[in-house]
């Protein structure tokens, strides 16, 4: 059905990571992890069909780029690439500035979070 989509989860937080990896990998996507953007940002050359991007990053040892400034590395370097922003943050101001750079959508880090990426993937695979 979704002939090896490539992709991409990039999020700080490991256990998101994990399941998001479980559960798209069962669903026969092929998933790569990342922990940061910059990482994510390296491997554009593989061609994702899909970034599932956190928007919030924390690293104690240096500055990492955050959510934002990924998206926009992303859409500079592979703009047809679609991107779903995770999020703990529900704040309205924040959703409209990402609707407005292009987001394809935008899912709030809560107990549906799986359910509502599997929903979210399919919908904009179903989009092609």
């Amino acid at each position: 059905m979704n002939t090896q989509k490539l992709i991409f989860i990039v999020d700080d937080d490991p256990f998101i990571n994990m399941l998001v990896v479980k559960r798209f990998t069962s669903e026969g996507y092929r998933i790569e992890a990342f922990g940061f953007g910059e990482d994510c940002i390296s491997a554009l050359n593989k061609n994702p069909d899909l970034i599932i991007l956190d928007y919030f990053f924390v690293n104690k040892d240096h500055k990492v780029m955050n959510g934002m400034e990924v998206f926009d590395k992303i859409k500079e370097l592979k703009p047809e690439t679609p991107v779903i922003m995770l999020s703990g943050q529900d704040k309205g101001e924040i959703v409209l500035e990402l609707a407005r750079k292009g987001i394809d959508d935008y899912i709030i880090k809560d107990n549906n979070l799986i359910d509502n990426l599997n929903v979210a993937i399919g919908e904009l695979f179903e989009r092609e």
